[in-house]
């Protein structure tokens, strides 16, 4: 027996008895005649303690060659701690060990294995399995375990059924890149590995299952950033004989009961906005309602002055940040230049002083009156002591940029608390979106989705126009989940295809199973899928989803700690019946 208890279990109630413990050397104190050893485990930290009176010179000296990270087990007696530490659930009491065993040497870890260590992220990621060790990557692993269980709970106590999907699946052209994988026994062809469930679980509702769930794994070659991974992990849900409302409720109820059981915070509101009024008043479609800032848009009183910026500007719109009025001319010149970056984009910006006596002062003064300042300050809802930016031009950009503004400025105001959940359903997003490079319509989110009611007709005169019936489920600004009710009859879905720019023959070998099973008796029906790393991380009040996953990659997608992706042998090159040209 390695162990009779964890390095977390022992109280003071535990005194006197003689254990056997096992685990990690978090660190040593020698004082010559006096050792004390740090013992850690996955569940917490005991004491342990080699007296020169009480422990034999053998016993002692063994005890002296221990290491950081070394593997030991010791047998001792449980006996009141003298120094008493309250910060450790174990600080009552420690080991008076009568037997050391050394399981496992080691070498000095590349970085300090503690709440706060000394290495960088990159040391961290190719040792990724010393970095689990600590306690704050650790108990976020476990974090999103609870999640991941609490979510299997709900859905299988509401009737939920999970199902696997296959992993080697069909390249489809549509959506992400595919990741691709040659097949050996079938030459000149390849599987692709799924960018979502999407096509078997509107098959699972064919075949009758009705509720599917699957906590699964998919993937998508594309650039990379704090919250996205090559690979990641979807909540991925269907329902049968389903509308809209019958969805929004069922996974309000699932986000409820996380935010309940796993944050200890009851959650009632859930508003819904048009994609329409998330685009107008917070410039993109997943918006942070924790805070205010609402576009206001400025044209009717900002044009026909003198001033040519606006005058030319397509949109000319404007935040009032609270209590901004505070920001020096130093500040505000900073913020100014922030917009002007390339990731942003912006060709300046126009503030305007809210002062405390009703007065406004801004950088276009020379163009615009008192009175018409007023008008801004209505129109964007600023008060005295704020400050109003405005930004201007094609308001295809000038939206995403003063949005970018609206987040920097809650992020260095600290308006977004972590422990605050703010979710919101973004609903009524356009079905098709125009790509001027190909000059084609793209589906904005799958071609499976269907319109709303009475709207098909539109798809011919006024294709731009078409509203999905498909929504988002947001929470603090980022897009939690987000689904659709499908299209389920093959008349309609052929429609799609032809509408996005499928010849017949390429509906019908890329999707001509899907298109076969819509003819025997294919039920309305529709779903979501939840992006459960960036839910664990909003839960956990973070947002970089890497934090809670064991293994991630890094932004060029590469895992440094196994060295992937690597080159193969000629071998299994030839094997595949692929030919590789390898330069240096």
């Amino acid at each position: 027996m390695y162990r009779t208890h964890n390095n977390g279990q022992l109280r003071a109630a535990d005194i006197n008895k003689e254990v056997t413990l096992s685990g990690w050397v978090q660190r040593t104190r020698d004082k010559g005649f006096m050792m004390w050893v740090d013992l850690r485990d996955r569940y917490g930290i005991t004491q342990l303690i080699f007296d020169a009176d009480r422990t034999s010179k053998e016993l002692f000296e063994k005890a002296s060659s221990l290491g950081r990270e070394f593997v030991i087990q010791v047998t001792g007696t449980v006996i009141e701690r003298q120094s008493k530490n309250p910060n450790l659930p174990t600080g009552d009491v420690e080991i008076l060990v009568s037997e050391l065993i050394i399981l496992n040497e080691s070498q000095t870890p590349p970085f300090t294995i503690e709440d706060e260590t000394d290495g960088g992220e990159d040391l961290r990621m190719k040792y990724r399995y010393l970095d689990i060790r600590r306690n704050p990557v650790r108990e976020n692993l476990i974090f999103r375990h609870k999640v991941a269980i609490a979510v299997r709970n709900y859905l299988s106590d509401k009737g939920f059924i999970e199902v696997e999907t296959p992993y080697l699946i069909k390249s489809t052209p549509e959506g992400a890149r595919d990741f691709v994988v040659p097949s050996r026994m079938n030459e000149g062809q390849f599987y692709a590995l799924p960018q979502s469930p999407q096509t078997f679980k509107q098959l699972l509702m064919v075949a009758g299952m009705d509720k599917y769930f699957q906590i699964v794994k998919c993937f998508r070659d594309e650039d990379l950033r704090a919250d996205r991974q090559p690979e990641f992990t979807q909540i991925d849900c269907e329902m049968a004989f389903v509308d809209q409302e019958d969805i929004l409720n069922a996974f309000e109820g699932l986000t409820k009961h996380l935010l309940r059981e796993i944050n200890g915070i009851e959650v009632t509101d859930f508003p819904r906005m048009t994609y329409d009024d998330a685009m107008a008043k917070y410039g993109n479609d997943k918006p942070d309602i924790r805070f205010g800032m609402e576009f206001g848009e400025l044209n009717e009183v900002t044009q026909h002055k003198d001033f040519s910026v606006f005058n030319q500007a397509e949109l000319v719109v404007g935040i009032a940040v609270p209590g901004g009025n505070k920001f020096t001319r130093k500040e505000i010149d900073k913020l100014t230049d922030w917009v002007k970056r390339p990731q942003v984009g912006a060709l300046g910006m126009v503030y305007v002083r809210c002062n405390e006596d009703g007065s406004y002062k801004s950088s276009v003064d020379k163009f615009y009156t008192d009175e018409d300042l007023a008008e801004w300050a209505r129109v964007t809802g600023a008060k005295p002591g704020d400050l109003i930016c405005v930004l201007s031009g094609n308001k295809n950009k000038v939206r995403p940029q003063l949005s970018a503004l609206r987040m920097h400025l809650a992020e260095e105001l600290e308006l977004r608390n972590p422990k605050e959940f703010a979710p919101l359903w973004v609903v009524d997003f356009p079905l098709l979106e125009w790509d001027e490079e190909t000059q084609r319509y793209y589906a904005m989110h799958h071609p499976f989705t269907s319109p709303k009611p009475g709207q098909l007709e539109l798809l011919e005169s006024k294709p731009g126009e078409v509203k999905a019936n498909a929504y988002d489920l947001v929470i603090n600004g980022n897009e939690i989940g987000g689904g659709s009710i499908r299209i389920h009859d093959k008349e309609t879905q052929s429609k799609m295809f032809d509408y996005l720019g499928f010849t017949p023959e390429e509906a019908k070998a890329q999707f001509g199973f899907l298109m076969d099973a819509f003819q025997y008796g294919a039920p309305p029906h529709g779903g979501i899928a939840f992006g459960l790393d960036r839910l664990v991380a909003i839960l956990g009040g973070h947002e970089t989803i890497r934090d809670y996953i064991a293994f991630p990659k890094n932004n060029s997608g590469r895992d440094v700690m196994i060295d992937a992706p690597a080159a193969i042998d000629k071998k299994q090159l030839e094997e595949l019946h692929l030919k590789v040209q390898i330069t240096k």
